[in-house]
């Protein structure tokens, strides 16, 4: 199939890739020319413009996108509206929030455009091993881009779960899941790292990975990274959050439904951007005023808080 790929980052330009050598022609876009001219490198026809991508493509045009949610989408939709025609189809494989994704998904069929949301799993191990694609909206689309998804997946690994929003939704729910699985590896491996035994934590990783009941491909990943830097010493542990964490904690919230490992792992992403937490001073103050419990000194005793 002919398909236009708008967003050539790591999951992007690696798609164009993956898709080219499942026999597909891509015609390739970027706000930055180098990653249109390394997608022309692969095999891709490049495209300098949203503009000159869609005069590339044939009816019913294929648009996916790979771009960031929020206004970058946003900005790109309100272009491709005025450029595509009825019957085209449009695929947001980015991390786009479910509800925009109906939101959008209306504005586009008032125009007669279909729109899919392909929530995509698989970072930068997507290439060699393929993504997991969680699809939404119309049934027809869906069967009519199903062999891009078959190519880009690996066997089983694409669904078709639902309506429009349903592709993001479902996505958000796994990153979620994801945030707890990665704080409780990270709790368990600093309470091994912290003992007084001296164990091998890349030794006991590969063990777990054998019959054990916590063996995955995060823990796989996990002891590949201790075995490139045993103590981390390379790595400042500031941990960021896409998005999805968050709109899944405010998802359980609105439906009602406890989430408490994934609400806490979230938070304990927030703490560990905090050189210096205001919070932890606060009660280290109190319990020096009700308890004459003793405190650390900071270096610059006396220092202002820099705000006016």
């Amino acid at each position: 199939m002919r398909l236009g790929m708008v967003g050539l980052g790591k999951m992007g330009g690696n798609m164009v890739v993956r898709l080219l050598g499942g026999g597909h022609e891509v015609v390739a876009y970027a706000r930055t020319r180098s990653s249109v001219e390394k997608a022309a490198q692969e095999g891709a026809e490049p495209a300098h413009s949203l503009q000159q991508l869609v005069h590339a493509l044939v009816p019913p045009r294929i648009v996916w996108l790979m771009i960031p949610a929020g206004a970058p989408t946003e900005e790109t939709l309100g272009t491709l509206k005025g450029l595509l025609a009825p019957g085209d189809i449009v695929v947001d494989g980015g991390n786009s929030e479910y509800r925009d994704t109906i939101r959008r998904a209306q504005e586009m069929e008032a125009l007669g455009i279909r729109y899919l949301d392909a929530g995509t799993s698989g970072g930068i191990w997507g290439l060699k091993v393929g993504y997991c694609l969680m699809v939404g909206g119309d049934a027809a689309a869906v069967a009519y881009v199903e062999p891009i998804f078959r190519t880009l997946a690996p066997e089983n690994g694409y669904l078709h779960v639902g309506p429009a929003g349903a592709g993001h939704f479902v996505k958000m729910v796994h990153n979620g899941i994801e945030y707890g699985l990665l704080e409780a590896y990270a709790e368990g491996f600093e309470i091994l790292e912290d003992s007084k035994f001296d164990l091998d934590l890349v030794g006991i990783a590969d063990l777990w990975n054998h019959g054990s009941v916590v063996r995955s491909w995060l823990l796989e990943l996990g002891a590949d990274a201790l075995r490139r830097d045993p103590n981390l010493g390379s790595i400042e542990g500031f941990v960021e959050d896409s998005g999805e964490g968050r709109w899944t904690v405010e998802e359980s919230i609105r439906l009602g439904v406890p989430a408490p490992v994934i609400a806490l792992s979230l938070m304990a992403r927030f703490r560990s951007r905090q050189t210096s937490s205001f919070g932890a001073k606060f009660i280290a103050a109190l319990r020096n005023e009700f308890g004459g419990h003793a405190v650390r000194r900071a270096a610059h005793h006396g220092a202002g808080s820099g705000k006016a």
